[in-house]
């Protein structure tokens, strides 16, 4: 299991649009529950740890949660 550490930057159908908080690069994060998050939100995302070539790069969350800071 891989962690990604973000903020969502945008709500699309079935997906988020975040950027990653230790490197600064946008991922387009697959997540059945996506419209259950709000933009400016910082979330913590457990994925299998592959990540798509495209751009932006793509995975496909298994679980998604709200980071409290």
């Amino acid at each position: 299991m891989t962690i990604l550490y973000a903020t969502v930057l945008e709500i699309r159908n079935g997906s988020l649009l975040v950027c990653d908080r230790q490197t600064g690069q946008q991922v387009l994060v697959n997540a059945w529950n996506a419209c259950c998050f709000s933009v400016g939100e910082a979330i913590t995302i457990y994925y299998n740890g592959v990540m798509t070539k495209s751009i932006p790069p793509q995975i496909t969350a298994s679980c998604i949660q709200r980071t409290c800071f």
